[in-house]
């Protein structure tokens, strides 16, 4: 650490030379503070980001099928330094492959679990693939718009449903041994193939059109509505859900001992003053408070959450994405997650941001006690627009987010940007991103990426690409 702040230290002074001189040279040249400034970040992105020379700009190029079934790595140009390698290109995989688990571990991953985020229940809905060949098989078909992943702190998977007030959330148990079952998203039940009984609907968390899910190791669960403002309705809400009994950490050899099996849930609501009054448009950032939303009049349906967010008046935003738990946080007994709301790039010139937000300890989270606060993360641009999926790469401490642009609409590929912490600076922004990665088809998009523990090793899948199946890559490197 001492060496790294020796060599950013000489790189401030070599830059803040070249500011005096600059700045002396242009004064009446129109000198520009903020290009300066990201040239600063792209020659520090060694010691910052762990890549020795970040992409200046977005792919413009969009290969063909042959091009990307020859070979895959030519959907993707990332910063020098780094490296890309197949893990999967397999005809079975997903066209549609969004987010991923590593299983059993982080540390020593076997397989990734995947969704894929497609609405034909007759195709495969969970899939696992096995990291020392890329074979790909069938864990669960029935759902509709499968798009969260997220390995469970007492040994399960839990995926979501993006398909609006019907979207649901669901658990599975030993999902090695669980292979070709069918889901019958209405009943909530599953039956065929081999281990159905590993398989459950968890209404108790409600229905919405389900992407981000930050999960806690008790059980304590934060997600949202993946949903667009309308004709003066607020977006996507945010809810928590705290269980009935949080999981202590003990094993779990049935679902029917998940902590997901029953509990409460609430709606997030910005506005303190005059006791929680001015809540509304304006209010997106700032204190709050979680309002308890009624139960379910049905509960083997689960509460319309969506419903429930406009009759409550919740915080809305502009179609919630993912959401993914700062473990350093986590690591101090303290709620802190992160995510994105994407915005619309083409139409609106809404181009999206990442939010964080704080829920007291883990503690007072459980308890319901503490104060929910929400603060901007990464303001979008033109450049970096309409973030999607957010990963966070332990060691460095950085966040790379995933565009899903507009792509033919404006012109450019979808790009990953790897996103500083804010530091001791006045502002609770980034204190700065770079361009880590581009897309060589102009309809694709980045999803889904998640870091081993080392956080030198990066899973990301090439969603809805010109190959025509899924596409999982492995982007390696950092330094």
């Amino acid at each position: 650490m001492r060496i790294i702040m020796r060599k950013l230290l000489l790189l401030s002074v070599a830059g803040l030379v070249g500011l005096a001189t600059t700045a002396g040279a242009s004064a009446h040249q129109g000198f520009d503070f903020g290009k300066w400034r990201d040239r600063q970040l792209r020659k520090a992105s060694e010691l910052l980001f762990g890549v020795k020379k970040p992409l200046k700009e977005s792919s413009t190029e969009s290969v063909d099928q042959a091009t990307a079934e020859a070979d895959p790595t030519s959907l993707a140009t990332v910063a020098r330094g780094l490296n890309v390698r197949v893990v999967t290109s397999d005809p079975n995989a997903g066209a549609n492959i969004d987010m991923i688990a590593l299983w059993p571990n982080d540390s020593h991953p076997s397989h990734l679990i995947v969704c894929n985020e497609i609405d034909d229940t007759s195709l495969p809905g969970v899939q696992r693939v096995r990291l020392s060949d890329g074979s790909v098989e069938t864990i669960l078909s029935g759902t509709i718009a499968c798009d969260p992943v997220r390995r469970t702190a007492w040994g399960t998977i839990l995926v979501g449903e993006e398909n609006g007030s019907s979207g649901q959330v669901i658990e599975i148990i030993r999902p090695l041994e669980t292979t070709d079952v069918v889901f019958d998203r209405v009943a909530g039940t599953a039956s065929g193939g081999t281990g159905a009984a590993n398989v459950a609907s968890r209404r108790a968390l409600g229905r919405l059109s389900f992407e981000g899910l930050a999960l806690y190791p008790n059980g304590v669960l934060y997600y949202g509505d993946e949903n667009r403002p309308a004709t003066g309705t607020p977006g996507g809400a945010y809810f928590k859900f705290i269980p009935t009994i949080p999981w202590l950490g003990e094993t779990i050899s049935d679902l029917s001992q998940s902590p997901l099996a029953a509990g409460t849930i609430y709606g997030l609501r910005l506005g303190k003053r005059s006791d929680n009054t001015d809540y509304g448009q304006g209010s997106n950032t700032g204190l709050g408070t979680w309002v308890p939303i009624p139960p379910a009049l049905d509960p083997s349906a689960g509460q319309d959450l969506r419903a429930q967010a406009a009759s409550l008046k919740l915080t809305g935003y502009y179609r919630p994405e993912d959401l993914e738990v700062d473990p350093e946080a986590l690591a101090a007994g303290r709620v802190r997650f992160c995510g994105a709301n994407t915005g619309n790039e083409g139409e609106d010139h809404n181009w999206g941001e990442a939010i964080c937000f704080t829920d007291g300890t883990l503690a007072e989270a459980t308890a319901n006690t503490a104060i929910p606060e929400a603060q901007y993360l990464v303001i979008g641009t033109p450049e970096l627009a309409m973030p999607d999926n957010v990963a966070f790469q332990p060691g460095r401490g950085n966040w790379i987010l995933h565009e899903d642009g507009a792509g033919p609409d404006v012109g450019r590929n979808n790009d990953l940007w790897a996103c500083l912490e804010d530091g001791q600076d006045d502002d609770s922004l980034s204190d700065g991103c770079v361009r880590v990665a581009t897309l060589n088809d102009l309809n694709a998009e980045w999803t889904g990426g998640i870091f081993d523990t080392t956080g030198r090793n990066f899973y990301v899948s090439v969603q809805h690409n010109v190959s025509g199946h899924g596409v999982i890559l492995k982007i390696t490197g950092w330094d």
